[in-house]
Order: structure tokens, then sequence, then C-alpha cells
């Protein structure tokens, strides 16, 4: 298996909204409510959020559906009245990895367990994430991600 450039990373306690989407492709509808959020609290431009997502749960060979939750942190904040569910996330150390393009995170994820399962790190139970670098636009393809994978020493 080809190397893989992984950083070790902790992620501070943050105050988070969450959006949910399920069904056999379930990114596209949390990710519309997380853009419909943005740009009513005026926050749909570049650096003012962070854009972090998991499944939840995750796709099983028992059903084609699953789900997906969105996790929006304001650079500044959560705004007053913001009408979404709240997250506090207690943080956590993680190995991150860059995922350059969607047709390669399943592959990416792979390698990032494999480096985890032969370094000193052991599996976290703490929330494992995909960070996206863009702006979601509802594209399959040319998405960026930073892969956070839970660990501890």
């Amino acid at each position: 298996m080809e190397k893989i450039e992984v950083k070790i990373v902790t992620l501070p306690p943050m105050k988070a909204v969450a959006f949910y989407g399920f069904g056999n492709s379930p990114e596209p509808e949390a990710h519309a409510k997380a853009v419909d959020w943005l740009k009513k609290h005026q926050l749909y431009k570049a650096g003012a959020y962070r854009n972090f997502g998991f499944n939840n749960p995750s796709p099983s060979s028992a059903s084609p559906n699953y789900g997906y939750e969105v996790w929006i942190v304001p650079a500044d904040g959560l705004p007053e009245n913001h009408g979404a569910k709240e997250v506090d996330f207690g943080g956590g150390l993680y190995a991150v990895a860059y995922c350059p393009d969607l047709s390669m995170i399943g592959e990416i994820w792979q390698k990032l367990v494999a480096w985890r399962d032969g370094s000193k790190y052991e599996h976290a139970a703490h929330q494992w994430f995909e960070e996206e670098y863009d702006h979601w636009d509802g594209s399959r393809t040319g998405n960026r991600f930073d892969l956070f994978l839970p660990i501890r020493e």
C-alpha cells in the first residue's frame, strides 16, 4: 500500500450546529440544510465557518440507506437565535490525512486506518470527521477534504 502523509492534530472543544440527511445518498440533503442556514445567517463565505461531516448511522449491508450529519462551526461563534440543533463537541486527538477529491475518499480512509494500525496510536471513541475545504455546491466530484481519524496514545 502506498504511503500516506499524516498529521497529528488536536481539535479543541467547539460549539456547532448540526444538519441531518438520511437515504441512499444523504449528503446532499444534509449539506443543503446547512447551506440554507449559512445563507440565512450571512455566513456562506470563505473563512466564516468550518464544515465537518460524518455518517450517522454508517452504511450497512442490510440497507442501501444511511445517515449523514453536517456540523457547522462559525468562526465567530454561533449567532444568537440560530434556530438549529446545537452540538457541544469535547475535542480530541486525531490522525489527519488530505483527500484531494471525493472519488478517492474511501481509498484515503483505508490508508489512514492502516497507518494508525501500524503506528503507536490506538483507536479512540470520539467522533471521526470529514472536513470539507470548499463551499458545498451539490457536486459529487471536486470536493477536497481533511479526514480526521480519532486516536489515542
